[in-house]
């Protein structure tokens, strides 16, 4: 399953995001190539490995339900027309009553 999102240039910085096809949480992919909930862990790529990396993870529906592109820096920070959302969805889950 895909989202139509804005379409990035090759040689924008990105990373790759969907959601815990277990918990429903937001995931990262990390540049090791494992899943994240920390998106101070994400992995910034371009060009053909950024493609080769979105391709993999479309085909993990075991752990990702509907990765994505994401425009970030080239430091891992979130940017973009989008970053909004995506600045929301970095945000760590609180549990109900608890503190922050």
């Amino acid at each position: 399953m895909t989202s139509v999102r804005p379409k990035l240039k090759p040689e924008t910085p990105k990373a790759v995001t969907g959601w815990s096809t277990a918990t429903g949480r937001s995931l990262w992919l990390a540049v090791d190539g494992s899943w994240t909930e920390d998106a101070s862990r994400l992995g910034v790529f371009a060009g053909d490995e950024a493609e080769a990396r979105l391709a993999a993870s479309l085909k993990q529906e075991g752990i990702v339900t509907d990765p994505y592109f994401m425009e970030v820096t080239a430091d891992g920070r979130i940017t973009g027309r989008e970053s909004l959302r995506e600045t929301m969805r970095a945000q760590p889950v609180l549990a109900y009553g608890g503190a922050a």
